[in-house]
């Protein structure tokens, strides 16, 4: 795996944590931080010992406060449009990752970053932390995702009012909607994450990874289709060793260690 200039990539035991490093930019996004967090992505799936992944930012002021305006503010249709793909490209990614992410939002989670946010399978915030899609108070709309992972989070009318009004949202209140899972204090933010992720690590990573897909999958579907898909990816657990072998401890009040197989 390639060094990282945006990026912090660290393991411990079998969750792994990625930190936006751009601090004195309040972690914005731009063109490269994205080519290395697209690589970094696939380099997490392909790595069987990972069960669960942290995303956070470095500093206390930002998780990431957006795409990179600099960069973007020359751009013609045809450059937007490239990168509103490869921004989506980027995002949908990280969404189909096996491993679960969680989100771990230590401030500014606005456009950009608050999608990034939502590309994750739940969030997690500490009471400094805002969010918004401010995307319209700079003459654009939200480009990574926001129009659409938003209202299939916290329902069509709420995000209709955060991508119109472009206002930001505390903590609280992203709880309120949805949108985000739980609230804690600055200090307690990575502890929690942490906490949550290496339970997760305990359990059947095959049935942790098609719960996953299951629920990712079957959203877009009717409920009759979605059941099939669900009947199919539970039947197909009976093969695992993991299946055997953890119902036969359960059985016999004893304890095993699942092993991804």
């Amino acid at each position: 795996m390639n060094k990282f200039d945006h990026l912090i990539y660290t393991v411990e035991g079998h969750v792994s944590i990625i930190t936006i490093n751009r601090p004195k930019s309040l972690n914005a996004l731009n063109s490269q931080l994205l080519k290395e967090l697209f690589d970094l992505i696939d380099h997490i799936g392909s790595d069987l010992s990972i069960r669960a992944v942290i995303l956070t930012g470095a500093g206390e002021k930002a998780f990431v406060a957006g795409a990179d305006i600099t960069e973007m503010r020359h751009k013609n249709v045809m450059e937007g449009r490239e990168l509103s793909h490869f921004g989506n490209k980027v995002f949908s990614k990280l969404e189909n990752l096996p491993q679960p992410v969680i989100a771990a939002v230590n401030g500014f989670a606005l456009g950009g970053g608050c999608e990034l946010a939502m590309a994750c399978d739940f969030r997690i915030a500490s009471t400094r932390a805002k969010f918004g899609q401010p995307e319209v108070k700079l003459g654009i709309m939200a480009g990574f995702g926001g129009s659409q992972r938003l209202p299939r989070i916290v329902g069509p009318g709420i995000a209709k009012e955060l991508l119109f009004t472009g206002e930001l949202i505390t903590a609280e209140r992203a709880r309120e909607i949805g949108l985000i899972n739980h609230v804690v204090e600055p200090t307690e933010l990575l502890t929690k994450a942490k906490e949550i992720a290496n339970n997760i690590a305990l359990n059947s990573p095959l049935g942790v990874q098609f719960s996953k897909k299951v629920v990712n999958d079957g959203i877009g579907l009717d409920l009759e289709r979605a059941l099939s898909l669900e009947a199919e990816m539970f039947g197909m657990l009976f093969e695992s060793e993991d299946q055997k072998a953890g119902m036969s401890a359960f059985l016999e009040k004893r304890t095993y260690t699942f092993q991804g197989k």
